[in-house]
């Protein structure tokens, strides 16, 4: 059996470091904003090449306090890629905005540059970009576009953690950029985790504020804020990851360049840039028999999963929110299918898989 993910096997090779690193912290008795997520906060910062890092809960949390810290008036329109995760909505939602939908470009499945300003109105506040599968976003004319318009950029890295586009990495761009750490990242930790990232010293002092009830001094509350820390247990497991980041992403991008030349043309695989730097925390193909073929598979002895099996304005969560038909989305949902890449996959599980794909 190929498996799709196996976070056991994933992590087997860090499991001495983790040890060390659990008993280090538990001997200091300081497990809420300690030393631990100071250090993770200032190395991660210098990997993605800006200033400041905020370690916040979760992915959803760091884009749901950019948005808080950057105070749109309430109901603001905040643009979005109509066919990314529910999380990135749910961020927009939860701030009290109104998420406009934008149809991605096929190639890419990243929101299409080109339709963004038909859905700019006087509301409209930011845009939410999504470097979906670990590609980043055409950032250029997207940037472009928000200086035009006098937009603010927010950039949703949850997939795409070591991805550059043109060089630059994932998460410099963005006014403000949010990061997860779910265990199946390219940088996970061992639960839930995520992290925020900024150049501007004023959005660093409010997130820190909001993460932690809107406090600065322990007891005086000078907004009203969250309980959205990243633990000292985390961030101590990240440090450990985030020194193999490269190797991780590495060998991905190494049984991604199997599947591109193994996989017979009849499918339809990811795009290929030279601007772009990928890192495949997802490797997924199209098919118009997309259920056959995962079936197949599975038959075969390979296991897949689908992201995502709903676009958004399909999921009854959204009913009265996205009425309209996004039909590129809407494609992309029914015909996508990701192969494994995992961390733990060999090149010999991938070459499998290839062969049982040109049997199919």
């Amino acid at each position: 059996m190929i498996e799709y993910e196996n976070l056991g096997k994933l992590n087997a090779s860090f499991i001495d470091a983790y040890k060390n690193k659990f008993s280090d912290i538990l001997s200091t008795g300081w497990f809420v904003l300690g030393n631990e997520v100071k250090a993770f906060e200032r190395e991660f910062a210098q990997y993605c090449d800006i200033p400041h890092c905020i370690g916040v809960a979760n992915g959803l949390d760091a884009l749901h306090l950019a948005l808080r810290a950057l105070d749109f008036p309430p109901g603001s329109e905040i643009i979005v890629p109509s066919n990314t995760y529910i999380a990135t909505i749910l961020a927009i939602l939860q701030a009290g905005h109104i998420p406009v939908a934008v149809e991605p470009d096929i190639r890419t499945y990243n929101i299409d540059p080109a339709k963004i300003e038909r859905k700019i109105t006087a509301k409209t506040k930011a845009i939410m970009v999504v470097h979906l599968y670990g590609k980043m976003c055409d950032m250029d004319p997207i940037v472009s576009v928000c200086e035009r318009h006098g937009l603010k950029l927010i950039e949703d890295c949850a997939q795409a953690h070591g991805a550059s586009y043109k060089g630059k990495k994932a998460g410099s761009f963005g006014d403000i950029s949010g990061f997860s750490f779910y265990p199946t990242k390219n940088l996970g930790c061992l639960g839930d985790g995520g992290a925020a990232v900024t150049r501007d010293s004023t959005f660093d002092e409010r997130l820190r504020m909001l993460r932690n009830y809107g406090s600065k001094v322990k007891y005086y509350n000078e907004i009203v804020g969250y309980n959205s820390r990243l633990d000292e247990l985390q961030a101590g497991f990240l440090r450990v990851k985030l020194e193999r980041l490269d190797e991780i992403n590495a060998h991905k991008r190494n049984l991604a360049a199997i599947y591109h030349g193994e996989i017979p043309d009849t499918f339809i695989k990811p795009a290929l840039d030279e601007d772009f730097f990928d890192v495949y925390h997802i490797f997924n193909i199209r098919h118009p028999e997309r259920d056959r073929l995962k079936k197949f598979l599975e038959d075969k002895g390979v296991k897949t999963d689908i992201h995502y099996p709903v676009s958004p304005n399909r999921q009854q969560a959204m009913a009265g929110i996205w009425n309209e038909a996004h039909p590129i989305s809407e494609e992309i949902h029914a015909t996508t299918l990701s192969l494994p890449i995992s961390f733990c996959n060999t090149e010999s599980d991938v070459k499998y898989v290839c062969d049982a794909l040109k049997r199919f």
